[in-house]
């Protein structure tokens, strides 16, 4: 993995306007960091791809043609050198600090092969090097746009307080704790911080993955770069800019990204020795035959046909047509694998955490329960009814899963007259004649105690039991009936975690932000028994890092801001694509387009497939380089039968890892995982 100092190296916002109440509308989990990514072609290594590319394209229907080979000739050195000269000096300074990595050692056979007449073979080997050179390039640029694109969740100024009450805007750097900022309706909150008075609702979705705004009042800790709803909040700064939840979420990404293991397919582990005893065995091959009298064409002869049929091409492309193939026919089937590395990677998991909101849940509230009071001479359907009507005019996530739920029965809804929001309550408003209030029950029964308070309380605390959200009804000041709304499971979650169960030998673990009996609950519903909730960004990896400390390869499962630095520390990432954050979709090394969680346990038992076919293709690979070698040392290889056995075992093991190509292998994945 390329260094990632490219990211950020400060940990102050960036001066950004700050978005207007209007638009922020949408949830921020949706909305994500603005984007800021870096064009391919802005890569040096982008560019020198692509000009090796071309010059190759150019050189070969010229070399097929006939063309003389002046023309198709310099088109081709000029693609060695376009192509050649990065990954050639950076082996190069490898070779100074005593290593000698594989890029130098392609680059020679590339060099080696066009002295012997190979030009076109040597040419191609140069593109495929100086092209996996440039996506690595643009894989590490784009993770360390989304990082600096999350700074600019924080706004970049505040409105500071001074003791006399004067107010003053000033960059969000400059507050130091103990300032007091003022939080006005729609504005994101410019630093971690308690509120000393007001109060509002706030949607920390990017900080804690919860999926409804959570009610703030004096003494309530909030974050940086969260929403704030329709109230004012008068807040002190608690840290300082550079050690918001924001800015550590962004530290522990890169600490993450930088500590994980090296990403290293099976044959790299085996790269520096084998590179080392293939020069070692090329100069023998060469010096002893010539220190014993042999002519020098021979000898050269001898010693370019033994490092083209000894160099370790057949055995990378035995190791990179399974994982390309798994690549590509997961990449049909909605699962976006980022490297071959990855989908190897995916092979080895046999632990899985997975986030809630948004992930195993559809991440939006949705209706559950409708609970009339006994007595209060309404029905389900009037009961919604007149609670969706009051609630139409608002924008709260709640208020919309209300008038959503009516709609789905077909309910007629009222005009709302006189509405009126109130933060921390509810609404209320006027609906044929009668005064409807929808709120929170401990708002709405505030000092109430009447039997039916009583009985409203009792029904309200069985549906919070639940895992539920309870909303209450009231009617003149009469309670009349609760609500109870609830994030809504994906289809096949439980399906999904009991394949995971069986392929990895041990149940997913829940790590959630969200509150303990809503992640009981549906920890419950999909059969999940370790279950971590209330968590903050910083406790998600400390989870993953106990699993990984006792041996567990741990895949993760997330969407959000809040699960970034997680998917960085695990093993493997996984992020939903569709209400992923930008963030997220960076970090994580797969992505699941279309959000379907089937699709996790299939892509794990393809990624073993492949993992089976590459060991095949490596004994396949082994035994034609053996084979040739040894006909090379101890009898006359003929250089074109070199060649050609050289390129055949190169086709043989491409075909049987293109295998994993045709539908049939996904198909198989599916009842492997599932099995």
């Amino acid at each position: 993995m390329k260094d990632l100092t490219l990211m950020t190296s400060t940990l102050t916002p960036t001066p950004t306007p700050t978005p207007a109440p209007a638009d922020l509308a949408a949830s921020p989990r949706d909305a994500g960091p603005p984007g800021r990514r870096t064009r391919i072609l802005a890569l040096p290594e982008a560019r020198w791809a692509g000009a090796a590319t071309v010059l190759f394209l150019l050189a070969l229907p010229l070399q097929l043609t006939g063309a003389p080979a002046w023309a198709w000739g310099s088109l081709y050195a000029l693609a060695y050198v376009t192509g050649g000269w990065e990954p050639g000096w950076e082996g190069l300074k490898a070779l100074r600090g005593k290593t000698l990595d594989v890029d130098l050692l392609m680059i020679v056979a590339a060099l080696g092969a066009a002295s012997i007449g190979q030009v076109m073979d040597g040419a191609l080997l140069v593109v495929i090097f100086a092209t996996s050179g440039a996506l690595e390039a643009l894989a590490t640029a784009r993770t360390a746009d989304s990082v600096r694109g999350l700074l600019d969740l924080a706004p970049a100024t505040a409105a500071r307080l001074s003791p006399d009450g004067v107010e003053q805007t000033v960059v969000v750097a400059e507050l130091a704790v103990g300032d007091t900022i003022l939080v006005r309706p729609g504005e994101r909150v410019g630093a971690d911080g308690r509120v000393l008075d007001g109060a509002s609702e706030v949607d920390q979705a990017t900080i804690t993955g919860e999926p409804l705004p959570v009610a703030k009042e004096q003494d309530d800790e909030v974050f940086a770069g969260t929403v704030n709803g329709t109230g004012a909040l008068r807040v002190r700064v608690e840290r300082d800019a550079s050690d918001s939840v924001i800015a550590r979420i962004v530290r522990m990404v890169q600490e993450a990204s930088e500590t994980k293991a090296p990403t290293q397919l099976f044959i790299e582990k085996v790269e520096q020795r084998y590179s080392l005893g293939m020069v070692a065995a090329t100069l023998a091959v060469f010096l002893v035959p010539l220190a014993l009298g042999a002519e020098l064409s021979d000898s050269l002869l001898r010693a370019m046909t033994f490092m083209i049929v000894a160099s370790p091409c057949a055995v990378v492309l035995a190791t990179m047509p399974p994982l390309l193939s798994a690549i590509a026919n997961a990449g049909r089937h909605g699962v976006l694998v980022k490297s071959a590395v990855m989908m190897e990677r995916l092979g080895q998991v046999d632990a899985v955490a997975f986030d809630k909101t948004g992930t195993l849940t559809e991440g939006t509230p949705r209706v559950t329960d409708v609970r009339p009071l006994p007595g209060s001479g309404l029905d389900e359907d009037e009961l919604l009814a007149l609670a969706a009507a009051a609630e139409h005019p608002s924008e709260h996530p709640l208020a919309r899963a209300v008038v959503a739920a009516a709609r789905e029965r077909g309910l007629e809804l009222s005009a709302a007259e006189d509405f009126e929001s109130t933060p921390g309550v509810g609404v209320r408003a006027a609906v044929d004649g009668r005064v409807i209030a929808v709120g929170a029950p401990a708002g709405l029964l505030r000092g109430a105690a009447d039997a039916g308070s009583a009985r409203a309380a009792v029904l309200a605390a069985e549906t919070e039991d639940g895992g539920r959200t309870a909303v209450l009804v009231a009617a003149d000041g009469v309670p009349v009936g609760v609500l109870g709304l609830a994030d809504r499971l994906r289809p096949g979650a439980t399906a999904t975690v009991a394949s995971l169960t069986g392929l990895t030998g041990s149940t997913p673990v829940l790590l959630t932000g969200d509150n303990p009996r809503a992640a009981a609950r549906l920890a419950a519903e999909v059969g999940i028994e370790d279950v971590r909730a209330g968590l903050l960004p910083q406790h998600k990896v400390s989870a993953v890092k106990d699993l990984e400390g006792a041996g567990r390869k741990v895949l993760v499962v997330g969407d959000g801001v809040n699960d970034a630095p997680a998917l960085a520390a695990a093993h493997i990432g996984v992020a939903m694509g569709r209400a992923g954050s930008d963030l997220a979709l960076e970090t994580a090394d797969a992505v699941i387009v279309r959000d379907e969680l089937a699709t996790v346990p299939a892509v794990i038992a393809l990624s073993r497939r492949a993992r089976k076919l590459v060991v095949q293709n490596l004994v396949i690979a082994g035994v034609f380089i053996a084979g040739l070698v040894i006909w090379d040392l101890i009898g006359t290889l003929p250089l074109p039968l070199g060649v050609a056995g050289h390129e055949g075992s190169t086709i043989i093991v491409g075909l049987n890892g293109l295998r994993l190509l045709r539908d049939t292998a996904w198909q198989r994945a599916v009842s492997e995982g599932t099995g």
